[in-house]
């Protein structure tokens, strides 16, 4: 009885001993599991590609569009307006007729004159005929000398009356000339001041119209000095081209030359005025248009661009994500020399063809894990990740 007691008792201490050690083992795979690391999952980004090209580099302000001619038409003579020949902005040319003042009483006065002349014209005729044949009597003492020279003096009294008369005729045709107003140079009319039917003064403050020469156009811009000796040293190499954007910079109004640089600096703002002129054929630039002005400095050739989209700032300046060979990514200082339309000229921290993370940044960090998306998928990154930025 007691053999039998000894050995259910062995048997169940060697049951309690088997469980222990498996669930020692269970215990410690579960806590191996528990403490290894979970993968690092893939963030999903857009790459591009760095590439060599010709890259021109701009200095870039802001200029006001300045008419080379503006011109006030007023009348030289008071008169009625009988006709108006222009349109509200019509293009006119220099000598188009613009308005006609009632010409008749200058054209009596043209008539008067003239008739006065014709008149000193007889009268001249009928003294130089005496003239002649006192001037015979004379010579044979049938006549005396004091007649003669008075019939001389009278003569030449006519001969100068009629010069005045000559002189007046002119006047006369000046004034009745100044009843056709017309322009004075090729431009495009404004906001008309008179209408038909009223008289007009010359003392009129507003006169009848202005007329603007916008075809070719200038604009004045303004630059740091301290850009004053590269645009100096680039305008001896020959003449810069000047591009004319909207403010947005989306359209490019106009291309044309600059022409001058201010004798003087600024001392208030530290600039310098430059003066660019455009030929306007398309009359996009319109004198008072605030405009981006984009001054063609130079051309660096076989220069290194990525979008400007992948360019970031941190607290040590700019850098970017290259995407290495493995599909994780480096933070890269890069030296930015300027960002034009889209893209980023860079000119330090970039080899050519190298892969930078264009988008989906925002959840990198250096030897991050990436997959690149392409097509459809690429676009919609990009959407999602630009609406996600846009969370403050």
């Amino acid at each position: 009885m007691r053999r039998k007691l000894a050995i259910v008792t062995a048997l169940l201490v060697g049951l309690l001993a088997t469980g222990a050690v498996v669930a020692v083992r269970h215990g410690s795979s579960v806590q191996g599991a528990a403490l290894s690391p979970a993968p690092t999952p893939s963030v999903p980004v857009v790459a591009g590609v760095v590439s060599s090209q010709d890259v021109p580099i701009y200095l870039r302000g802001v200029g006001t569009v300045i008419a080379y001619n503006t011109v006030l038409v007023r009348s030289q003579i008071q008169g009625q307006i009988t006709k108006i020949a222009f349109n509200e902005g019509q293009t006119v040319h220099a000598g188009d007729l613009l308005a006609q003042i009632d010409p008749r009483p200058y054209q009596a006065q043209v008539d008067q004159v003239t008739a006065t002349r014709d008149r000193d014209q007889a009268q001249l005729a009928n003294a130089q005929a005496n003239l002649g044949r006192y001037t015979q009597l004379g010579e044979k003492g049938w006549a005396t000398p004091q007649l003669v020279e008075t019939q001389t003096a009278q003569v030449a009294q006519l001969q100068s009356a009629i010069k005045a008369d000559e002189a007046l005729i002119e006047a006369a045709n000046v004034q009745l000339g100044y009843t056709r107003l017309t322009s004075p140079i090729d431009g495009v009319t404004g906001v008309r001041q008179v209408d038909v039917g009223n008289i007009i003064h010359p003392t009129d403050p507003n006169g009848l119209v202005v007329v603007t020469q916008i075809e070719p156009i200038s604009v004045i811009f303004s630059l740091p000095e301290t850009d004053l000796p590269k645009i100096q040293e680039q305008m001896a190499k020959g003449p810069l081209t000047v591009l004319a954007y909207s403010q947005d910079d989306t359209i490019e109004l106009d291309q044309g030359k600059l022409m001058l640089v201010d004798n003087e600096i600024l001392q208030t703002t530290g600039t310098i005025r430059l003066k660019a002129e455009f030929p306007n054929t398309a009359h996009r630039l319109w004198p008072g248009e605030l405009i981006d002005v984009w001054l063609l400095l130079d051309t660096r050739h076989n220069g290194l661009t990525v979008q400007a989209s992948a360019v970031q700032r941190g607290q040590q300046g700019a850098f970017t994500y290259v995407i290495n060979p493995d599909n994780t990514v480096a933070a890269r200082a890069v030296k930015v020399a300027q960002i034009s339309r889209g893209q980023a000229l860079i000119d330090a921290g970039l080899t050519a063809n190298e892969q930078v993370v264009v988008d989906g940044q925002y959840k990198l960090q250096a030897g991050s894990h990436v997959t690149i998306l392409h097509g459809k998928a690429a676009e919609e990154a990009a959407a999602q990740n630009a609406q996600q930025n846009l969370i403050p």
